[in-house]
């Protein structure tokens, strides 16, 4: 009784095992091939060359002051995992990172009044791995890339427009510029204007 017992469990678990881990996965997988291929493959953006240089749903790290920046990121936007410091806005250490990063902007747009600094380009996205900012922080780094380009102001806001995302659906969240779009963007003006 107990053998017949013990082999029912076994058969049952590898059955569900078989269902639920192998077919299920494969069948999901293979409709998101098909219904929607980029987003199933990671929505990987690739150079001229077919190369991968990342994804449009992880933020990068552009040192660089000719390009545009994104938001800060607690995990040094290391895509192995995501979170956020959690440190409260009366936590002394979250103010003085905010500092840091006001200081930052004003060193690097000194053409910008800090007044005009959005909230986005000095706070952290709760996964530190938001790859988008607002029109308003792109808009607001336009001075900085056009003295160090010599893109006109007028090619990058017309950039910025054009990479705009609406909120989805219409209605859900804000109007955002996926970052890594934006700066493959601006190396294609960079590259028309001879730059």
């Amino acid at each position: 009784m107990a053998i017949k017992m013990v082999w029912t469990t076994l058969r049952t678990s590898a059955i569900l095992f078989i269902i639920c881990c192998v077919i299920y996965q494969l069948a999901i997988t293979g409709i998101a091939q098909l219904v929607m291929p980029h987003q199933a493959s990671g929505s990987l953006i690739y150079n001229s060359k077919n190369q991968v240089i990342g994804s449009e749903l992880i933020g990068q790290q552009f040192k660089d002051p000719q390009f545009f920046q994104g938001r800060v990121s607690s995990v040094d936007y290391n895509a192995n995992g995501s979170g956020s410091s959690n440190l409260a806005p009366s936590n002394p250490a979250l103010m003085e990172r905010m500092k840091a990063s006001i200081e930052e902007w004003k060193k690097q747009n000194p053409d910008v009044p800090v007044s005009s600094l959005p909230m986005d380009l000095i706070t952290n996205s709760g996964s530190g791995l938001d790859p988008d900012i607002s029109p308003a922080a792109a808009m607001a780094q336009v001075p900085r890339i056009s003295k160090l380009t010599g893109v006109s102001q007028d090619k990058l806001q017309a950039l910025i427009t054009q990479n705009t995302n609406p909120p989805q659906l219409g209605m859900l969240g804000d109007s955002a510029v996926n970052v890594l779009k934006l700066n493959i963007g601006l190396e294609q003006l960079k590259a028309g204007s001879g730059s």
